[in-house]
């Protein structure tokens, strides 16, 4: 072997143990810690907007009981369909009951949707407790329009309730039970179903 060729040897084996020397340093030595200001702007910016992107909530709605005719045009009960957020609206019985008592919106009445409600009637409160529910409305409500007037009233107000909690709802008038309501003297047996007025 000539002078040449064993220098060449040292070179070669002096580049591998300095290449073997860095792939050792980089595997042994611990890496730095990466803080937000070591990321580049513009991916920064792509961590922060998914970070802070809000969950999309479905959209919730509470069937309210109006009147309309079917196809045969006859009278039936319709139930419409209101958006409602808990957030705004508080509970769904609260919201449904202001909404029934407050009648249909223009546009569900173009829609053929009525109530037999009268426009002087009221909640005066609605008490949620633990076990049961209890609405009371002003007398404006049993009032007035005669015997099938305030059957369907009452109906539409024990629809109404039924499809929007699963406790049991009172009726009162002027913070008294509805035992018997309108001058026809119509009984109500509590708490309300689609048997109350059955009697």
């Amino acid at each position: 072997m000539n002078k040449n060729q064993k220098l060449l040897l040292i070179f070669i084996g002096i580049c591998m143990a300095t290449v073997i020397g860095l792939v050792a340093c980089n595997v042994l030595m611990p890496k730095p810690e990466v803080k937000p200001d070591d990321i580049e702007v513009s991916q920064r910016v792509v961590e922060e907007v998914q970070a802070d992107k809000p969950e999309v909530k479905a959209k919730e709605y509470v069937n309210i009981f109006f009147i309309g005719k079917n196809g045969a045009n006859e009278e039936v009960y319709k139930a419409v369909k209101r958006p409602y957020s808990a957030d705004i609206d508080g509970s769904k019985i609260r919201f449904a009951v202001y909404s029934l008592v407050n009648g249909p919106k223009p546009e569900e009445r173009q829609r053929g949707v009525y109530s037999e409600i009268p426009t002087e009637s009221s909640v005066i409160n609605i008490s949620e407790q633990s076990d049961k529910v209890i609405i009371n409305m002003n007398s404006a409500y049993v009032n007035g329009g005669g015997a099938d007037s305030l059957y369907k009233r009452l109906y539409q107000l024990i629809k109404t309730v039924k499809q929007n909690t699963s406790l049991p709802v009172y009726l009162y008038i002027d913070g008294q039970k509805a035992d018997v309501v309108g001058g026809e003297g119509i009984m109500i047996s509590q708490p309300l179903s689609n048997s109350s007025l059955e009697n």
